[in-house]
C-alpha cells in the first residue's frame, strides 16, 4: 500500500476554483493589494500533487477554519506542509501545532521556528546572540517610538516585522530622507498592525542560498544572486513586492537572478557559512531559502530566514529555490521528493 501524503495548502482566492474546489475565502479587499501575496498559486500546488503522485497518494488539505474536520476525515500518513495563514505573527505555526497535536508528522520546521523566522526582529535578535552577522536594526512598537527615531543611520529599509513575500515592503520603504522616516514607520504600523523593523540599508550585493535536508545531510544549492539593472529607472536596489509582484510579469519577465552567482572562492564559502549558521541557530528542518546582503566591507549579512520557500513550477517566473534546485541538476519532481525523504529520514 502506498504511502499516503497531504498537500496542506493556503491557495489565492481566486484560483480554489481552478482546484475544482468551493471554499469560502475572506474577503478579497480586507487586507489591501498584497494580502494574498503569501499564498500559493493553484499552478503550484497542482505542480507539488503531479510531483508527490508519482510515488505516493496524495490528498489536497486547504488550510482555513475546516481544515482540522478534513484532517479527521481523510488520514494521511504524513503532511507536506505550505501554509502561510493570513492572520497573526504565529499563523504559519497553528497547522504544523495542529498536526503535532494530533501526531501526524509534516514536512519542514517546527512552530516555533516557523514563528521566529516569519518574525524578522526576533530572528535577528537570535541570530545576533549567536554571532550570526545581521545587518543593525531597531524594532518600533507604537507611533510614540517612531518619534525616536533620529539617531538612526539612514539609508534604512522600513518593513513590517512579521510578514513574508514582500508583502509590506515597497520601493519607497527604502527611506534616504530623514523627515521621512518616522511617518514611513507610523504608516506601517498603522496599515500592518504590527511592529515595525527598521534596518540598516546595505550597499552590497544581494544573494539567496537554499538549504535542502538536515545535519548531517545538509546540503546548500546553488546561490542565486539578484539583479537590481533590470527595475525601473530611479528605483532603489531592493527586491520588494514591486520587483516581485508588479514589474515583472511571464509576459514582461526581467532579468533578474543569475544561478549559480558569479562569487569567489572566499565570498562563496562566507555565503554558505552564514546561511547554513542561520539554519542551526534557528533549527530550521528540510528546507529553507535565506536571504543575504553585502555589507560596505562586502561581509555576508543573513537578512531573513524563508523555511516555507516559494516554489512556483514555471521556469519563466522568479522564484529562486526551484532555480538553484534547477542549477543542481534537480528537476522540480526531485526537488519536492528530496523534501519529502529529508523529512522522512529525520523522522525515521
Amino acid at each position: 500500500m502506498r504511502m499516503k501524503i497531504g498537500i496542506a495548502c493556503n491557495v489565492k482566492p481566486l484560483e480554489l476554483a481552478e482546484l475544482g474546489m468551493e471554499e469560502d475565502p475572506p474577503s478579497i479587499t480586507a487586507a489591501g493589494e498584497d494580502a494574498y501575496a503569501e499564498w500559493d498559486t493553484a499552478a503550484t500546488v497542482r505542480a507539488v500533487e503531479r510531483a508527490l503522485a508519482s510515488r505516493y497518494d496524495t490528498v489536497f488539505l486547504v488550510a482555513n477554519s475546516g481544515f482540522a474536520e478534513k484532517l479527521d476525515r481523510a488520514p494521511v500518513d504524513l503532511v507536506f506542509n505550505m501554509v502561510e495563514g493570513l492572520h497573526g505573527a504565529f499563523r504559519e505555526s497553528l497547522v504544523p501545532a495542529l498536526l503535532e497535536e494530533r501526531g501526524v508528522p509534516y514536512t519542514g520546521s517546527d512552530p516555533l521556528t516557523l514563528a521566529l523566522c516569519l518574525d524578522k526582529a526576533r530572528a535577528k535578535e537570535v541570530l545576533a546572540f549567536h554571532g550570526v552577522p545581521t545587518a543593525p536594526f531597531c524594532v518600533v512598537h507604537d507611533e510614540a517610538e517612531a518619534a525616536a527615531l533620529n539617531g538612526f543611520g539612514l539609508p534604512a529599509m522600513v518593513k513590517p516585522a512579521a510578514e513574508g513575500s514582500s508583502k509590506g515592503i515597497f520601493d519607497a520603504n527604502c527611506v534616504r530622507d530623514r523627515a521621512a522616516l518616522a511617518p514611513k514607520v507610523r504608516e506601517l504600523l498603522r496599515q500592518y498592525r504590527q511592529p515595525v523593523l527598521v534596518e540598516a540599508f546595505l550597499p552590497g550585493r544581494e544573494f539567496t542560498v537554499a538549504v535542502l535536508g538536515n545535519p548531517p545531510d545538509r546540503r546548500v544549492l546553488p546561490i542565486v544572486e539578484i539583479n537590481f539593472n533590470d527595475l525601473p529607472p530611479g528605483a532603489n536596489p531592493v527586491y520588494g513586492y514591486e520587483a516581485k509582484w508588479v514589474w515583472d510579469t511571464p509576459e514582461k519577465p526581467l532579468n533578474l537572478f543569475t544561478c549559480p552567482a558569479p562569487v569567489d572562492g572566499p565570498l562563496c564559502e562566507a555565503l554558505e557559512r552564514a546561511a547554513l549558521d542561520a539554519c542551526r541557530v534557528l533549527r530550521v528542518r528540510d528546507w529553507c531559502r535565506v536571504d543575504l546582503r553585502l555589507d560596505e566591507r562586502g561581509a555576508p549579512q543573513v537578512m531573513e530566514l524563508n523555511p516555507l520557500p516559494g516554489i512556483l513550477p514555471d521556469p519563466r517566473e522568479n522564484s529562486c529555490f526551484p532555480k538553484a534546485a534547477a542549477a543542481a541538476g534537480l528537476t522540480y519532481e526531485e526537488m519536492i521528493h528530496r523534501v519529502v525523504d529529508a523529512a522522512l529520514a529525520r523522522l525515521g
